[in-house]
């Protein structure tokens, strides 16, 4: 696809870390506001979009079972703060005349639809936002991957990767080392083999074998979204073929 087209529909897979804004944890409204703002202006140029969210900023099953919990028990308790999540951006979008739907992969017939590809994507195709949460209903597996695997099913042309307080891809955290490298572009392998804490290997590996590019950048304070969308090459980090 040539660097100039708009892409015609996208995955955007949120964590839960970019809905806390500045607290340590919970969700920020403000953000979450900020967040249906910019997929609003995204929408508008006629794509249509996907959303996984994540729900660190709530509950993490791995930080518990290094506490003692039960590994399935706290991936399965993580899942559910990642509706929580679905459910607060639902609102927020809602309240911006945004046609929105939330689907789980983990069934919850009084607040959500279940998860079904097909109906997902004729969903996709009536202009709404589709939020897929709890993961791919599976302990063991990160929201990383359930963003990857999403995107590959409902055949988006990109997954993007919205991060808190980092713009890009960086040989070191940038945060904690200023001398930190950005990289503009990178290859699948080569974020694979620098072993980099952008997203889960897993994930990588999908995105891989299905040739689905990935745009790791940075979510609040501009419209990186609509930038992206609109096919400007110089946003966050390419990773692809």
């Amino acid at each position: 696809m040539p660097a100039q087209e708009r892409y015609r529909r996208i995955l955007l897979k949120l964590s839960g870390e970019a809905l806390v804004g500045d607290k340590e944890f919970g969700l920020d409204l403000r953000v979450v506001r900020m967040v249906a703002e910019q997929i609003k202006c995204a929408k508008a140029l006629g794509v249509e979009i996907g959303v996984v969210v994540g729900g660190g900023n709530i509950f993490r099953g791995l930080a518990a079972s290094e506490g003692g919990m039960d590994r399935v028990q706290g991936d399965y308790m993580g899942m559910l703060a990642t509706v929580m999540n679905a459910m607060a951006l639902q609102d927020a979008l809602e309240k911006t005349d945004v046609p929105t739907r939330v689907q789980t992969a983990i069934p919850m017939a009084s607040v959500a639809e279940p998860y079904i590809r097909r109906r997902a994507v004729r969903h996709l195709e009536k202009d709404r936002v589709v939020i897929f949460a709890a993961g791919t209903g599976n302990p063991y597996v990160t929201t990383d991957t359930a963003g990857a695997l999403r995107a590959v099913e409902i055949d988006a042309q990109v997954l993007l990767l919205a991060k808190n307080k980092v713009d890009g891809v960086y040989d070191a955290d940038p945060r904690k080392v200023p001398s930190a490298k950005k990289f503009d572009r990178l290859t699948y392998i080569q974020a694979l083999n620098l072993g980099l804490a952008v997203m889960d290997p897993t994930a990588v590996t999908l995105c891989m074998d299905n040739h689905l590019p990935i745009i790791v950048f940075a979510l609040p304070g501009e419209d990186n979204l609509k930038r992206i969308v609109s096919g400007e090459q110089n946003v966050g980090t390419l990773i692809s073929e």
